[in-house]
This record gives C-alpha cells, structure tokens and sequence, in this order.
C-alpha cells in the first residue's frame, strides 16, 4: 500500500494511467481525504484555542466557537473536495474533456494526499507553536467593546511566534497545495482524456488564484490589525 501511494505522489502520470484500467471506486479516495478531515480538525482545535484564551472567560459560548472550527474543519475538506472536483470539470469542458463526474471526483481525491501530508506538518507546526504563542486576555467586563478586542487582535497577531507561525503554515499550505496541483494535473488528463496542456491549465488557473487570494487576504488582515 505504501509503495502504491508513493506512485501516486512522485508518479502520478503513471499511477492514474494504470487507475484508468480500473472500475471507479471513490473509497480509498474518500479514506484519504477522511485522513485530512481528522487532522483539520485537530489543528482547527489547537488554533481555535488562541482565541478562546483570550476570551476564556467567555464559558459555554468559547466552546461553542472552539466546537464549531472542529466541526467546519472537519467537513470543509469533504466540501472542497466536491467543489475543486467540480470547478476543475466545467474547465475541463472548454477543453472538450470526455469523462464522468465520478472518475474526476475519485482522481481528485486521490490527488488530497500531498494535502494530507501538508495537514500533518502543518498539525506538528502547530504543537510546537502554540504554546510559545503569547495570548492577551480581555476583562469580562469589555465583552462588548470592539476596542478591547482590536486591541487584543492586534496584540496577538502581533506576536514573533504568532507572526512565525503564520508564516511557516502559510508556506507549508502553499507547498503541498502545489504537490496537490502536480497530481490533479495528470489525474484529470486521463479521467477527462485532456492533453497534458489543458489539464494543466484546468488545475493550475484556479489553484494560483486561490494561492493570490490566500496570500492578499493574509497581507490584508495584518494591513488591518497593524493600521
């Protein structure tokens, strides 16, 4: 099994040849984007934590939010894997791609393992992280004053540990999305019959969007927390 998976992340031109000789089965698919749900989850509650340590005295309602980013964490990655499957498909159809939906959606899920391995450095980073991380605390009595919280916001974003970590993940997700990207290319070139071309312009046009949006929106908060 290991060797079969290391085909797919450093052979996937081959790997998804040799899976198209075989029926569509979304279930080891589905095992490996489960395994990254776990582990979004995991580091969903370690980073929620931050913010329920500034307002720890919050009770119930802390654990609702920290419950929540478990919960989003869990599910989003099901979610994105549907819709990454899905916006790579309607490209693919400028292309006149000849495929099922399904064997897009198993190729693709195939193609979460290097996201998967990202998940669980990511997940190591945050261990390591979190407890240096220096979080601010806010009176019960500031509950509803915005300035108490832009300025414990601000404060925590403003920490070296914070801002190293922020950092580090950010270049951690970048990297295995791109790995990611590299497998979804020649996944989606044999389950849409695409030339190695326009698979690459299916996957690669909305993956450096998402990478431009993900770094402007990371500049953009520290613009608003710092101005």
């Amino acid at each position: 099994m290991a060797s079969y998976l290391f085909d797919l992340l450093v052979k996937p031109d081959a790997f998804f040849q040799k899976k198209m000789a075989d029926k569509e089965n979304l279930f080891t698919p589905a095992k490996i984007v489960l395994a990254g749900a776990i582990l979004g989850a995991a580091g969903g509650y370690l980073t929620s934590s931050l913010t329920a340590k500034i307002m720890g005295w919050a009770g119930l309602g802390t654990s609702f939010a920290v419950a929540f980013s478990v919960i989003g964490a869990f599910i989003g990655i099901f979610v994105t894997w549907a819709i990454v499957t899905g916006i790579f498909y309607v490209i693919s159809l400028v292309f006149n791609g000849n495929g099922s939906f399904s064997r897009c959606l198993e190729v693709i899920g195939y193609g979460f393992l290097p996201r998967v391995i990202g998940a669980l450095v990511t997940l190591v980073v945050t261990v390591v992280y979190i407890p240096l991380i220096t979080v601010p605390r806010i009176a019960p009595d500031a509950v509803n004053n915005p300035q108490a919280l832009l300025g414990a916001t601000k404060t925590l974003m403003s920490d070296p540990m914070m801002i190293q970590f922020s950092r580090i993940t950010l270049a951690v997700s970048i990297i295995f999305l791109l790995w990611s990207a590299y497998c979804w290319t020649y996944g989606m070139k044999h389950a849409r019959q695409l030339t190695l071309r326009n698979a690459a312009i299916c996957v690669g046009v909305p993956v450096i969007l998402y990478i431009i949006y993900v770094v402007c929106a990371m500049f953009l908060l520290y613009a608003l927390v710092w101005g």
